[in-house]
């Protein structure tokens, strides 16, 4: 059977996430859900408080963790989110880095990218921007970074190494890398790896504990830890109803640091 290419991957992402954008509906293979946007996001380990601080819309229902939770941000702090998406946790993080503290959010998808822009207008966010680009080839500067979020985002990359080395390169050092991504448990059958709604909707993509741990250390960081979290089976198999993707994934915290 034919492997999947670089470019059929991203378009097939970039398209369900243009969907999303446009509709707020989720796209492909996770189908209608009977929970609210905010309730997805409470389940995932977001408050009422992080829902109802940011602007309307920029919360779309989408995550498997929250980074923003993780990253032990601090006033004055230059923060990039890797696929931002509609901004949600770009916005979360510009109340904790304050007004001289500033935030980047980079995603390839047009239509996230004029959803995020026009929500930081609407909640007056003037220390976060929002910039179009690949996680693989950031528009970021060297050394321009003192924290790296991402959200369920990574596992989408066909080309999940060449992110993790732009992560070490524009952070500075002693930067750190707070994620959620989901991994896998088990090796998946080789339906689902060819499936492009479950490449493109965070299942099939999802590389193994040790292969996150090992691209880390290749890109040069120290101080990984990665959590898997069990509970997360609970929302996970919501999201492809009857395919019993529990099995074969789970949620998890990243954590890294730039020497």
């Amino acid at each position: 059977m034919a492997t999947l290419t670089h470019d059929e991957v991203r378009q097939a992402v970039q398209a369900r996430y243009g969907t999303i954008a446009e509709t707020r509906a989720p796209a492909g293979c996770c189908g209608p859900s009977v929970a609210t946007l905010d309730e997805k996001a409470l389940q995932i380990g977001y408050s009422a408080d992080d829902t109802s601080a940011v602007p309307a819309g920029a919360n779309l229902g989408l995550g498997c963790g929250n980074p923003v939770a993780i990253a032990s941000l601090r006033p004055g702090e230059t923060v990039l989110d890797l696929g931002s998406g509609a901004g949600f946790d770009c916005f979360l993080a510009a109340q904790a880095v304050g007004e001289t503290g500033r935030v980047i959010g980079v995603d390839m998808t047009p239509e996230m990218l004029r959803k995020a822009r026009a929500n930081a207008l609407q909640g007056q966010a003037t220390n976060v921007e929002f910039r179009l680009g690949e996680i693989e080839h950031l528009p970021v500067a060297d050394a321009s970074i003192d924290v790296i979020l991402s959200n369920c985002v990574i596992n989408l990359s066909p080309e999940k190494q060449q992110v993790y080395h732009e992560a070490f390169r524009v952070l500075k050092s002693g930067g750190r890398l707070a994620i959620s991504d989901v991994v896998a448990t088990a090796a998946f059958p080789e339906a689902m790896l060819q499936d492009l709604a479950l490449r493109s909707c965070c299942v099939s993509g999802a590389s193994r504990l040790d292969e996150v741990e090992q691209m880390l250390q290749m890109a040069g960081f120290t101080n990984i830890h990665i959590q898997p979290k069990d509970s997360s089976k609970t929302f996970i198999r919501t999201w492809v109803p009857g395919s019993r993707i529990e099995e074969y994934l789970v949620s998890a915290s990243i954590e890294a640091v730039k020497p």
